[in-house]
């Protein structure tokens, strides 16, 4: 099968969001701009790193004095579902996270696996794999300004946060008929 490359210049929205009870979500990145929709399945740690050094990049950029990502005040939060149809087109291994400084966006682009992936994880590189290659990982990549990239970033800490609550004691999650605690000796928290 060719390999598939979504490329999104000026997202209309670039969301995380979840599909299942918590204990059981599956998290989901989307790109949408006007008629496509795009969904990628990936792990809540991949959420959760992708969020926060977003927003460590975003903050930098303020330190640094850099105008475009002094954002005053961000686009509306996003608390609509995912877009319909909810299709994911692969499921996430590689995320990057990038700031184009000649038109003053962040670039994150997700990659599928692939078996080329594995053996250069192997030699400890990443392959640097041509647009126009008719092999490779299939590819979503989204162009954002600053202020879609912040809000990803809150939207992002909120999906995470409604998951299940933290056990008092270990930290682990709890789910509501408990769990068994390791600090308690292996009895039901």
């Amino acid at each position: 099968m060719a390999r598939r490359i979504f490329v999104f210049d000026t997202p209309e929205r670039f969301v995380c969001g979840t599909v299942g009870p918590p204990g059981q979500r599956t998290f989901f990145l989307q790109a949408v701009q006007g008629p496509r929709v795009v969904s990628v399945q990936l792990e809540k740690v991949q959420v959760a790193v992708l969020a926060e050094r977003m927003g460590r990049i975003l903050t930098e950029l303020q330190r640094r004095g850099i105008e475009a990502a002094a954002v005053e005040k961000p686009k509306g939060d996003d608390e609509r579902p995912l877009d319909e149809p909810l299709r994911d087109e692969f499921r996430v291994d590689t995320l990057t996270i990038t700031w184009d400084s000649d038109h003053d966006e962040i670039v994150v682009e997700a990659r599928s696996e692939n078996e080329a992936d594995e053996e250069a994880e192997e030699a400890q590189e990443i392959p640097e794999i041509a647009d126009d290659a008719e092999e490779g990982p299939d590819v979503v990549r989204v162009r954002l300004a600053p202020e879609l990239a912040v809000g990803f970033v809150r939207r992002s800490t909120r999906v995470l946060a409604a998951g299940r609550p933290p056990c008092p004691f270990c930290g682990q999650p709890l789910n509501p008929e408990g769990h068994i605690c390791p600090r308690s000796n292996g009895y039901l928290n």
